[in-house]
């Protein structure tokens, strides 16, 4: 069957009452779920996983999937407001989108990246919908040397995060690098760094390093110059951003959509790395680099836009060759071999119905959640007016409330005020939190791919320049290395 016809189906499909209201039920799930800092998506699907034992295969996927990236739109709410990102990828959105709540444009901030989140799903869905099968070939080229190098470009591009110099940057990098080695050492088994204490042996948590180095650490910096203004509601049309934030957002969008749709299609790298190397490239090619951290709108479009084209073409990999890109999708797949359905190269065509009924019901699932979030700006600003004294508090026991449900451990508390307490500390001495994040995110996932590639290669390490996806993308990252440091030099002579 042609495009057409694949679509006509899916549209049949999903536009069933059954399949409508699991849709909805999906997707305003998600929302609410990613408003909450600190709980994501994993929690509410892995609850609600039993439900789906006594729901046909369809429905129950559309559900699992509305509430993935109904979360993607929620969870930049949290950051810019109240700059308590519950999930890597918000933490971007808070670099400026916080900046742009306290200059009282929050609700420009939150218009602006409902759109961006919407523009980048369709790209998403376009390219799930055109291009899966070819695409899913493109990614079977890479193998552990490329991803390597990818997670080297990455390290490199967070450099470019600080709004200071480059050696600030690479020293949260490297500082993040070395807690990433905290834990349990998938290749021996060994402990690594743990002191003594069992509770690292899984090493930090994400969410818990996350919420204290941006809740936690604004709740004391706010505390100590007494408080944060207390904003009001702004009218319908001052959310309504001017020509000059069209102008800027909408090439950002598309930039960062198209970086977010590389990477979701990427098995295993996720939609963190995709929000922050569309914020690094942005903050590259943009004419005023010193305007990012300080409210500028492509800072908040492309992460954003990146992020949910990333979540919907995550979906590529999971389905056409059974490799989920993160936990969440690893559940879903867990989700579809409950119903009998094994995903794979063949599975668009043993289960049409399934795939493009699934790829229609993104299409309507985000129209619903630009409808669902709109509306909801002006209710999520109005937490802006709540009293300092009653707010931050708050704060604090949801970030703990969250943090715990996790794990169901008391020790990730203490991982969050440990963090909360470092994390002022960095903004006294100007040090930004996101390159650490994200190197905390890379490290990992880079010694594995390097520790595979030089197995394979038998510790030859020029495997990593006889690959050319692999030189090239080193090619890259040394590039952008070499002028990052030259800028720093210019900018110190």
């Amino acid at each position: 069957m042609d495009l057409v016809s694949n679509l006509a189906l899916g549209f049949q499909t999903a536009l069933s009452p059954m399949a409508l209201a699991f849709c909805l039920l999906g997707v305003t799930l998600g929302t609410l779920i990613g408003v909450l800092p600190g709980i994501g998506a994993m929690a509410a699907i892995a609850m609600l996983l039993p439900i789906t034992y006594h729901v046909p295969p369809t429905e129950a996927l559309i559900m699992l999937a509305g509430i993935y990236y109904g979360a993607q739109y929620g969870g930049s709410t949290a950051s810019i407001l109240l700059r308590l990102p519950g999930t890597p990828q918000a933490a971007v959105v808070t670099l400026d989108g916080y900046p742009m709540a306290q200059q009282g444009r929050a609700g420009v901030a939150l218009f602006i990246t409902t759109i961006a989140s919407f523009f980048g799903s369709v790209v998403g869905v376009v390219l799930l919908a055109g291009f899966a099968p070819l695409l899913a070939r493109g990614a079977m080229a890479f193998q552990a040397p490329e991803y390597f190098a990818l997670m080297v470009l990455g390290l490199m591009a967070a450099a470019l995060l600080t709004q200071g110099s480059a050696l600030r940057g690479l020293i949260m990098v490297a500082l993040g690098l070395s807690l990433g080695t905290v834990g349990t050492d998938l290749q021996t088994g060994t402990f690594r760094f743990v002191f003594g204490m069992p509770e690292l042996a899984d090493g930090i948590g994400l969410v818990a390093m996350a919420m204290g180095l941006f809740g936690v650490s604004e709740v004391i910096a706010n505390a100590a110059r007494g408080g944060a203004p207390v904003a009001r509601t702004p009218r319908w049309r001052e959310m309504i951003p001017t020509r000059a934030d069209w102008r800027a957002a909408l090439p950002a969008m598309g930039r960062g959509a198209g970086v977010g749709a590389g990477f979701g299609a990427l098995p295993g790298t996720g939609s963190s790395i995709a929000a922050f190397v569309s914020y690094a490239v942005e903050k590259r090619v943009a004419r005023d680099p010193s305007r990012f951290g300080r409210g500028a709108i492509q800072g908040v479009s492309a992460p954003e836009a990146a992020n949910n084209a990333a979540a919907q073409t995550a979906f590529i990999p999971t389905l056409t060759l059974g490799i989920p890109g993160d936990a969440v999708l690893a559940l879903m797949l867990g989700a579809l071999i409950i119903h009998g359905i094994i995903p794979g190269p063949g599975l668009i065509e043993a289960q049409p119905a399934l795939f493009w009924g699934l790829v229609a019901s993104f299409v309507l699932g985000n129209l619903m959640l630009l409808v669902l979030n709109l509306p909801l700006i002006g209710v999520w600003i109005s937490i802006l007016r709540v009293p300092y004294r009653l707010l931050y508090p708050a704060i604090l026991v949801f970030i703990c409330i969250g943090v715990f449900s996790i794990r169901n451990s008391v020790f990730d508390i203490w991982v969050v005020l440990i963090f909360g307490a470092v994390g002022y500390g960095m903004r006294l001495l100007r040090f930004e939190p996101a390159p650490l994040l994200l190197g905390f995110i890379l490290g990992p996932l880079a010694e594995q791919y390097l520790r595979r590639a030089m197995t394979v290669s038998r510790g030859d390490p020029m495997i990593f320049l006889e690959r050319p996806i692999s030189a090239g993308l080193l090619a890259v990252a040394a590039l952008l290395l070499v002028w990052t440091l030259a800028s720093a030099w210019r900018r110190a002579r």
